[in-house]
């Protein structure tokens, strides 16, 4: 499969990435843990159809020592023992936060107090940007459909 266009050398593509990536960085600097920031990419790419997205976090993931069962279990975490409480609320604000458009309500309140159980404040708002972002990039790579699995751990650093 080939991109519909290549947005890595694209310069309005660059100019775009640049303000997603500060946004990303603003994320990836908060408190919110890492490991829960990877399974949350993960899981909102695996649900969109994200392969290149897909590809990259578990390989990132991996780089940074989660281990493979945790990796193979993602897509069934509820019926998984490998997560933490909160990392299961995290996965559930991602997921109701991916469909939305399945859900006419939204995410639920049950869904959010869950998730406010386990984070503080600013690891909500951290949680709820890096899944808008993650639906962003997974979007615009779907979209492109942005080839999967040559991707490098830290390529794009």
């Amino acid at each position: 499969m080939d991109a519909r266009l290549n947005l890595f050398g694209n310069p309005l593509a660059a100019k775009v990435f640049k303000h997603i990536n500060s946004a990303g960085k603003a994320v990836t600097d908060s408190g919110l843990p890492a490991a829960t920031q990877e399974l949350v990419k993960i899981r909102a790419s695996q649900i969109n159809g994200c392969g290149f997205c897909t590809d990259m976090h578990t390989k990132d993931a991996a780089h940074a020592g989660e281990t493979s069962v945790r990796l193979n279990l993602i897509a069934a975490w509820r019926e998984a023992t490998v997560f933490t409480e909160a990392e299961r609320a995290a996965l559930e604000l991602t997921e109701q936060g991916t469909r939305i458009a399945d859900a006419a309500g939204g995410v639920t309140d049950e869904a959010w107090e869950n998730a406010a159980k386990h984070y503080d404040e600013d690891q909500l708002v951290a949680l709820m940007s890096l899944i808008a972002i993650i639906n962003t990039y997974n979007r615009l790579n779907v979209i492109n459909r942005q080839p999967a699995g040559d991707y490098q751990p830290g390529q794009f650093a």
